[in-house]
């Protein structure tokens, strides 16, 4: 995130509160999950499903700030992204 961008977030967790930033978070995953279940059923839902892929990211942000957990995250993602790559390369050596 920018720096500009963590200034916005921080304002919203302290104008809003951390409790209502986290029933937030829920709230924008239940909308995703909503559009990714209409684009499964066939409806051409692409633009809104890109909408609330940001919605959601900008809300996990958010916690990473409130519960000062970036490098934690990058951490953990990295490790992730390694495991997948590890398992990709063990699937195509089958």
């Amino acid at each position: 995130m920018t720096d500009s961008e963590k200034k916005v977030f921080e304002e919203a967790l302290n104008r809003f509160g951390a409790i209502a930033q986290i029933v937030m978070v829920f709230e924008e995953m239940s909308e995703l999950q909503k559009e990714l279940c209409k684009f499964l059923r066939g409806k051409d839902a692409v633009i809104n499903i890109a909408e609330e892929i940001a919605d959601v990211e900008i809300m996990l942000d958010q916690m990473k700030l409130h519960f000062e957990i970036e490098q934690h995250v990058a951490n953990n993602r990295k490790k992730k992204v390694s495991r997948l790559h590890e398992r990709l390369e063990m699937e195509e050596n089958k």
